[in-house]
C-alpha cells in the first residue's frame, strides 16, 4: 500500500466487500463517506466497513466507490477486482444496444418539420397599425329598466 492512501477496498471471507480508512482520515468523516456509498459498520472492528446487501451488484456497487472516493481526491487502494482504473467487470460486458444511435435519429426528427403538418403561412409585418375608420353614424344604446331596483334572482 502507497503511503498517503486514504482508504482501502477489498475482500473478506465473512463480510464480502469491506472498506476501511487510515489514520489520515478522521473516523466521523470516513463513517460519513462509506455511509453514503451503502457501506455499513462491522460490529467489533471499529475500522471496518461492510457492503449493505452483497448480492445485489455488491462488485460494481464497491467500485463505484472507489471511482467515487478517487473522483473526490483521496488516495484509494483497492484489490485488482475492485479497482476501476485496473480491471473491468466480467460480469456486465458494456452494450451500447443502440442507444447513442437512437437518440441520435430522435434529436434529428425533433429538429426537421413534420411531413403530415402544413408550413406555417407567412405574413409580413405592417409597417403601420390599422385603425378601424370611424362610423358616420352615431351608435345609440338602448337600455331596458328591470322591474325591481337591483339585480333579478
Amino acid at each position: 500500500m502507497a503511503p498517503g492512501t486514504h482508504f482501502i477496498f477489498g475482500t473478506h471471507d465473512d463480510h464480502g466487500f469491506v472498506a476501511s480508512f487510515t489514520s489520515s482520515v478522521p473516523p466521523h468523516l470516513a463513517h460519513w463517506f462509506f455511509v453514503r456509498e451503502q457501506f455499513e459498520p462491522v460490529p467489533g472492528e471499529p475500522r471496518l466497513f461492510r457492503l449493505t446487501d452483497t448480492k445485489h451488484d455488491g462488485s460494481r456497487r464497491t467500485r463505484q466507490a472507489v471511482h467515487d472516493l478517487r473522483r473526490m481526491g483521496y488516495a484509494v487502494h483497492a484489490d485488482f477486482l475492485l479497482d476501476p482504473a485496473a480491471s473491468a467487470d466480467p460480469q456486465h460486458p458494456a452494450h451500447s444496444h443502440g442507444l447513442m444511435e437512437r437518440r441520435s435519429r430522435v434529436a434529428q426528427a425533433a429538429a426537421i418539420r413534420s411531413p403530415q403538418r402544413p408550413p406555417s403561412p407567412t405574413t409580413a409585418r405592417p409597417d403601420a397599425r390599422l385603425i378601424p375608420p370611424k362610423p358616420d353614424y352615431a351608435p345609440t344604446a338602448h337600455l331596458t329598466a328591470s322591474g325591481g331596483a337591483g339585480r333579478s334572482r
